[in-house]
Formats: structure tokens, C-alpha cells, sequence
């Protein structure tokens, strides 16, 4: 699986420049290896995926559900 590609990196960018108020939350909760001295990553990508936040140390991906999972896709 490939991580972090350079097809998603756009996505990934904007992403991290417009979270959502619930993503911003807990990355303030996260950022600076706050998490029992853990490093956490924002927007990492898996293949065609992007994962809201990412601990490469203990391979746990963190996906915050949000009201955009309820939008109607065209």
C-alpha cells in the first residue's frame, strides 16, 4: 500500500487548510506528540484514501465523521 502519493497530495493540502471545527479539536489535542509522546500525522494517504489523522508508530488511523459524510454527492 502505498502512502502518502503524489496523486493525492492536492487533496491532502486542502484538506489540511479547511478542517472542520471537530477535526481541529482534536488535532489540538494531538499535535506536538501529545498523545503519550506519540507523533501524529494530519491528512495522510493511503493509496486513493486520505485518513483525517495517522500515528505511523502504532499504525492507527483516526477518521473524524462529520456532517460533509451526509452531503449528497453529483
Amino acid at each position: 500500500m502505498k502512502r502518502n502519493p503524489k496523486k493525492t497530495k492536492k487533496q491532502r493540502r486542502y484538506l489540511r487548510n479547511n478542517m472542520t471545527k471537530w477535526e481541529i479539536c482534536l488535532w489540538n489535542d494531538l499535535k506536538g506528540r501529545k498523545m503519550y509522546g506519540f507523533k501524529v500525522r494530519r491528512q495522510y494517504g493511503f493509496d486513493n484514501y486520505v485518513v483525517d489523522f495517522y500515528c505511523p508508530e502504532l499504525k492507527l488511523a483516526i477518521e473524524v465523521d462529520g456532517d460533509v459524510h451526509y452531503l449528497r454527492r453529483k
